[in-house]
């Protein structure tokens, strides 16, 4: 990127969304400041040290550094800023809808702080409910009048859409770029902000290389409220894919047909697509969850069922506690037993366990008299610290996880768990009984050593 046509880019936030947009803007040439109002958070950042899980994180760091400060002091750099970018937490409430109090938080101090001279564009890019933007808007234009400041403010909608594990991947090479507002002003700085991503004329890092075959991503522009349904819509599809491909599961193993062989079948028809209809113990994470709960709420705030979002919710829950009654058909009595779950994260490649699978399945175990023993290459650590009262033997190797164990779940599919060596594993059980909940494992493989096996939907 021409020196000419960088920008000062503050993002508020750094998690999973904050921090991997910041370090690769900054990769790009951008002057990056990330805030944090965490300043222990901020000293580990300073020092080098990631604070979430995310391949190629450190290497990014490294070869962005020069261009990017973490700091706590909003102050300091936010009138000087040409775009502003929110991406602090959106939590849910009770009743499904999203807290804002964070967004609003931020909302305030760019209030309180702009002194007129440079008109950034404020970019809402937590994942926030149809009308976000407008409330930015709002908050944002009543601290300006109350200080007697007289300017413009633009905000825009720019949702992401990164997937954990390869958020940083997702960044550079996205299918889409999507930007809603009413101001072309706002637009065109978004769109000079992400040229080197729209274009591709940056040198991809080492760590994370171009796809081969990439296509040029699409630079999609919308009004700000069709931009926060867009994001919103395709997270509640996606969860819906999923749950429809367990839901077929359900019956593939009653009727005598295999998932794996059925996913393919209606995959290749390109209106369907393969991704996502990997069928298994269920999705999780800060997303699928939120989401789907957030726009079911939406749904009943302008009084509008949506079946189909309930359903798909009410389907993933079903699936979690389909592993617990496999076990419990192979086991027959799970009080005395004991389980080893491989993998604990919700999915592989994240040490982020928000929803995961893996919690709620050792929850009932735990209810129903188990003995249960963990293990996870990465999200161990978080376990002991989310959930300190959880009554879980954590162990450090697959190897120890087998060792006296009735059953072994493997819930998350680390890439790792696909070169356990199961002749020794079988030696080490009590009962040879493997529960697939990701149908990563070999079948007959394991038969032949005399495991008795059940994946989902085989």
């Amino acid at each position: 990127m021409k020196p000419k046509d960088s920008l000062k880019v503050l993002i508020v936030g750094t998690g999973y969304v904050g921090l991997t947009t910041g370090l690769s803007l900054a990769y790009l040439g951008h002057q990056v400041y990330c805030i944090d109002n965490n300043k222990t958070v901020v000293d580990k950042l300073n020092a080098g040290i990631t604070t979430i899980y995310e391949s190629g994180i450190k290497e990014l760091m490294q070869e962005s550094k020069k261009n990017i400060i973490f700091s706590d002091e909003i102050v300091k750099y936010l009138p000087n800023s040409d775009v502003i970018v929110i991406a602090v937490g959106t939590p849910s409430k009770n009743n499904g809808d999203c807290d804002l109090s964070y967004v609003e938080a931020v909302a305030e101090e760019i209030g309180n702080n702009l002194n007129g001279e440079k008109i950034p564009v404020i970019v809402n890019k937590s994942t926030v409910p149809v009308g976000s933007s407008r409330r930015v808007e709002a908050v944002v234009r009543s601290r300006l009048e109350q200080r007697g400041i007289d300017m413009d403010v633009l905000v825009a909608s720019n949702p992401e859409f990164l997937r954990e594990g390869v958020a940083l991947n997702d960044t550079l090479y996205p299918d889409r770029i999507v930007v809603g507002a009413d101001d072309v002003r706002a637009i065109n700085l978004l769109r000079q902000m992400y040229a080197p991503i729209l274009e591709q004329t940056f040198t991809p890092p080492k760590v994370i290389p171009r796809p081969d075959g990439f296509e040029l991503p699409a630079f999609v522009t919308t009004s700000a409220t069709s931009a926060e349904l867009i994001k919103y819509s395709a997270n509640a599809f996606l969860a819906m894919k999923i749950s429809f491909i367990n839901e077929i599961a359900g019956l593939a193993e009653r009727v005598g047909a295999d998932i794996q062989e059925v996913s393919r079948g209606i995959g290749l028809d390109k209106r369907i697509g393969q991704r996502f209809l990997g069928a298994g113990a269920g999705w999780g994470g800060s997303c699928f969850p939120k989401d789907t709960q957030a726009i079911l709420h939406t749904g009943f705030q302008y009084g509008y069922e949506m079946p189909l979002i309930k359903s798909t919710i009410e389907v993933n829950q079903r699936q979690r506690l389909c592993m617990v009654e496999k076990l419990q058909s192979l086991l027959k009595v799970i009080r005395g037993s004991t389980i080893g779950v491989l993998g604990l994260s919700f999915k592989p490649d994240t040490d982020d366990l928000r929803d995961s699978p893996s919690i709620d399945i050792i929850h009932r175990l735990l209810d129903m008299g188990a003995r249960v023993k963990a293990y996870d290459p990465v999200a161990m650590e978080n376990c002991r610290k989310e959930y300190p009262n959880l009554e879980v033997e954590y162990v450090d190797s697959v190897s120890a996880l087998v060792n006296g164990c009735d059953a072994i779940a493997l819930i998350t599919d680390w890439k790792e768990f696909s070169y356990i060596n199961w002749d020794e594993a079988a030696n080490q059980m009590r009962q040879k009984i493997v529960i697939d909940g990701r149908n990563m494992l070999q079948r007959e493989e394991l038969e032949n050593l005399g495991f008795n096996y059940r994946g989902v939907g085989r």
